[in-house]
């Protein structure tokens, strides 16, 4: 259950305008209403029968709260009931409460007070098709589904998610994940219930994200401040309670199931887009699309703050898999809400890989840092020249010799930025014959064009012919702009022979096929997937 500090002072959404246009959707959208009159709950999967004979197909879950008599409302065409919306009337007066709601739900504000100074969320209806477009969950039906907290009257059946964990409140991240380890091998090898497996992982997904923890940290020292709805909502949720009289709004009194979109993915993240705190990293990829929680447990060493002074130098990538569920917030824009949304992995199903040089490549990044901070006077006078013309590697090596810098220096450090990408560094630097740094960008001599890089996400590669004269085509390139060369002014494409630009896209292989047709060179199809 994940991702809530980045929610938090969120607005709830304008409610008015989104309600109109949801109604006005549903209003296009056939709707069945009918009596249950028998249940075949033993089939796979189960189903309803109304008094006119055809079925509606529920999970075995749902079946279990529909009961003969009672009325089921849903939108036609329904998919499946699995995860599609159906409103449940139940025929029996005695029911605490009467309707039954089971509905996707997208993004759940942050908690508001109402009238009466009740917190409460409102949870937006994914594509409904009843006419409901919200769901406000008071934050005491949170407190008492997700969080759980023990009862003072009956402390040995309601213990703390630490004392499900066997762990003191003051654990530190790490301490959680081998607590959560160790407990759960211990269950396994008990061959105990799969209910306290459950439960052992819930109180981890809990504990183990930040804003969570202070959430339920606060519940335990004050059961009525306000709940936060845990991953920001984003899955299937089946609440009791009763709808508004205009039918828009669905009031929950409790929440009988809640089941997140669950994603499994395998990739990976550089570590420089990391962000390193005293006990906990929080790292994103280059898009920021995904977003998640690091323990020294996870990553299996040791960090400290000072890993952010230097880890921009870094071209390492770590291998992350696990179980992601997608999170959110509300961002205004050009005077209209945007719903910006990424996703975040679950703690228990997270596991993370280093690559098997790491630690080389960790103490080459901090020699690095220091003699960038030993020679910086030397550099800057450097980068001063790099500014007015392009400077051959080899050069640039005796310049560093000159100013006693040591041989072993990587001379393509002087123009790196720490949102530069390796891989469009390295897939052209073995192929060069001479390379040469000009400002924030490298100029390659392959064997049949001259390519110009900016190994920069958001930015292209330009491919120009090979030119008879290197040093002319130089002259020529660090006198004009990528404008006057996309543009062609004063004849500046045409005079430096430009071949045309690759985008650096999402996909890292398409462009180096495509740089590869463009200096005329043989694709081999094997090599460029091997890369």
């Amino acid at each position: 259950m994940q991702r809530f500090g980045v929610l938090q002072g969120d607005p709830i959404m304008p409610g008015e305008s989104r309600s109109s246009m949801s109604s006005t959707a549903a209003s296009f959208i056939p709707i069945c209403c009918e009596r249950v009159v028998s249940i075949q709950r033993h089939e796979s999967p189960a189903s309803c029968v109304f008094a006119n004979q055809t079925k509606l197909q529920l999970s075995r879950f749902l079946a279990k709260f529909v009961a003969v008599g009672d009325e089921v409302t849903f939108p036609i065409p329904s998919r499946d009931t699995f995860g599609a919306e159906i409103l449940i009337t139940k025929n029996s007066t005695s029911a605490a409460s009467r309707y039954l709601y089971h509905v996707p739900i997208g993004y759940v504000s942050q908690p508001k007070q109402d009238k009466r100074n009740r917190h409460f969320v409102a949870a937006e209806v994914h594509c409904g098709g009843l006419g409901i477009c919200t769901v406000f969950l008071p934050c005491e039906v949170l407190r008492d589904y997700f969080y759980a907290l023990p009862n003072a009257d009956h402390k040995a059946d309601h213990p703390s998610l630490y004392e499900i964990l066997h762990i003191p409140p003051s654990a530190s991240p790490s301490e959680l994940r081998v607590a959560f380890k160790l407990r759960d091998l211990e269950l396994q090898t008990a061959g105990a219930a799969r209910s306290q497996r459950v439960a052992l992982e819930r109180a981890f997904n809990i504990l183990g994200q930040p804003e969570l923890r202070a959430c339920y940290d606060a519940l335990l020292a004050d059961s009525e401040v306000p709940a936060i709805f845990p991953y920001g909502g984003f899955g299937s949720l089946l609440v009791a309670g009763e709808p508004s009289r205009d039918g828009q709004t669905f009031f929950a009194r409790r929440i009988l199931a809640f089941s997140p979109d669950l994603r499994r993915r395998r990739f990976h993240v550089l570590l420089r887009n990391c962000d390193f705190y005293e006990d906990r990293a929080l790292c994103r990829d280059g898009r920021r699309k995904v977003e998640f929680w690091l323990d020294r447990a996870a990553l299996h060493t040791f960090w400290d703050r000072t890993w952010n002074q230097w880890k921009h130098l870094l071209g390492t990538k770590i291998e992350v898999e696990g179980t992601f569920v997608q999170t959110g917030k509300y961002r205004k824009r050009h005077e209209a809400w945007e719903l910006i949304a990424w996703e975040t992995a679950l703690p228990s199903r997270l596991e993370v890989k280093l690559p098997p040089d790491f630690h080389l490549q960790m103490g080459s990044a901090k020699a690095a840092f220091h003699r960038f901070g030993q020679y910086s006077r030397a550099l800057d006078q450097i980068r001063l020249g790099l500014q007015h013309r392009a400077i051959e590697r080899g050069e640039l090596q005796r310049m560093c010799s000159e100013m006693r810098i040591p041989g072993d220096f990587d001379v393509a450090q002087i123009s790196w930025r720490p949102d530069y990408d390796p891989f469009f560094y390295r897939q052209l630097s073995h192929r060069a014959r001479r390379i040469y740094l000009f400002r924030d960008e490298y100029i390659f001599d392959v064997e049949k064009a001259v390519v110009v890089e900016t190994p920069q996400l958001g930015h292209a590669t330009y491919v120009f012919a090979k030119p008879r004269c290197m040093d002319s085509f130089l002259a020529l390139y660090t006198k004009i702009t990528k404008d006057d060369i996309r543009r062609n002014r004063n004849n500046a494409a045409e005079r430096l022979s430009f071949l045309g630009r690759v985008i650096h896209g999402t996909n890292p292989r398409g462009w180096l096929k495509e740089v590869k047709q463009r200096v005329g060179e043989a694709i081999d199809f094997s090599a460029a997937r091997a890369d």
